[in-house]
Order: structure tokens, then C-alpha cells, then sequence
């Protein structure tokens, strides 16, 4: 999944992401290998990413029931290590100047 795919999902779903990021945390692996999803949602909030357009509010009982599945299953013991090769990101963000290749458009700031 592309750059601007990832910043796309996170800003469609923000309540998924940061399932997400609760699992990277509690586990300690990766959603990709190269960035974290707490980075993703950071930057989705805070720099020039593409406009989500609809924006899902996953505030139904579907959801609820995920998340405590979810919840319960970070409360048992992993089933696999962490894959320590993951553990080198790159910085997602500097500035956004590093963005600018992926988008191919000047990025405005806000």
C-alpha cells in the first residue's frame, strides 16, 4: 500500500487507526515495516495528506464488539515474536519535504 493510500485510510477510519496503533504498541510490532501507524495518524493530522473525502465514524455496535475483541485478545500472550527486522523505520515526516516525491505536487502547509 502506497503512501498516500495509508494517509488516505487512516484519515477514513481514525477510530480503526488507533486500534491499530493500540495492537503496535501492546505488541510491539509493526503495521508496516518501514512506519508505525501512531506516525501515520500524526501526520494525516498534522501535514498537508490527502483530503479523506468520506470519513467512516465506526461508531456502531460492529465496531464496539471489534474493539473488545480486540482488547481482550491484547490481553493474552502474543503468539509470535515481534520480527526484529522492523524494528528501523524512516522518518515519515521532515517537514513534509521528503513527502513531495510521492504526492509529485508542492505540498501547502496549513
Amino acid at each position: 500500500m502506497s503512501l498516500p493510500d495509508l494517509l488516505l485510510s487512516v484519515g477514513r477510519r481514525p477510530r480503526l487507526a488507533h486500534l491499530y496503533a493500540d495492537v503496535e504498541q501492546v505488541r510491539g510490532d509493526r503495521l508496516r515495516p518501514d512506519w508505525r501507524i501512531i506516525d501515520l495518524i500524526r501526520h494525516a493530522a498534522t501535514c498537508a495528506a490527502p483530503h479523506p473525502g468520506i470519513v467512516c465514524p465506526d461508531n456502531g455496535r460492529e465496531f464496539t464488539a471489534l474493539q473488545k475483541q480486540v482488547r481482550a485478545a491484547l490481553q493474552k500472550e502474543p503468539r509470535k515474536e515481534p520480527d526484529p527486522a522492523r524494528r528501523d523505520a524512516r522518518v515519515l515526516c521532515d517537514g513534509c519535504a521528503a513527502l513531495r516525491w510521492h504526492f509529485r505536487t508542492p505540498l501547502i502547509s496549513s
